[in-house]
């Protein structure tokens, strides 16, 4: 059985984006990288909304290919062309995709499906929307929360909102980072 891991990067008041939809607020660097693809190299599946993943299809299957590729887009250039992919779309509707399932509609049942068939686990990367929508149903197993020291101060996309469950979570990892961001991990009691 698989569990749903969502990784996030979040700023200290709780937003995934600044009030314009950006997310320059974000602090990434060769230590994190190292960290979460320890993680990442341990799954077997990427959950993605659309925009997300049109974003991530455009970028990664040739990453590793590039002359000057450094080593975090050879390793997860290589793991997201191994791995199956999901993405929750409404416009992708019908579409073919190599290694990849859109789920359009019946999200819930679709979703506790794939969790229930032999594997590692599925880890979705930002995409707010989608992480909502499985929120709505109660479908996130883990919460990898990567803590931006910064406030956004209101108006930006909320990690949290009301559609979500209530959830009793038990903390289960910490990690700081050099430049100031703190991994916290949850898992649902």
């Amino acid at each position: 059985m698989r569990r749903l891991v969502l990784f996030m990067h979040v700023s200290l008041d709780g937003f995934v984006t600044d009030p314009n939809g950006g997310m320059g607020f974000i602090k990434v660097d060769e230590e994190i990288f190292d960290y979460v693809g320890d993680r990442t190299n341990r799954s077997d599946m990427a959950l993605y909304g659309r925009v997300t993943y049109e974003m991530m299809d455009a970028y990664w299957p040739s990453a590793p290919d590039k002359p000057n590729a450094t080593k975090h887009e050879k390793e997860h250039g290589a793991w997201y062309n191994r791995v199956d992919k999901v993405v929750l779309s409404k416009s992708m509707k019908g579409q073919q995709k190599p290694n990849t399932i859109i789920i359009s509609e019946d999200v819930e049942h679709r979703i506790k499906a794939l969790k229930q068939q032999a594997g590692s686990e599925i880890l979705i990367f930002g995409s707010p929307s989608a992480a909502h929508s499985l929120m709505q149903y109660g479908l996130i197993d883990e919460f990898w929360l990567f803590v931006n020291p910064v406030l956004v101060g209101g108006g930006g996309t909320p990690l949290f909102n009301n559609t979500q469950l209530p959830a009793e979570l038990k903390l289960v990892t910490t990690k700081s980072f050099s430049n100031g961001v703190v991994c916290l991990g949850y898992q649902k009691s």
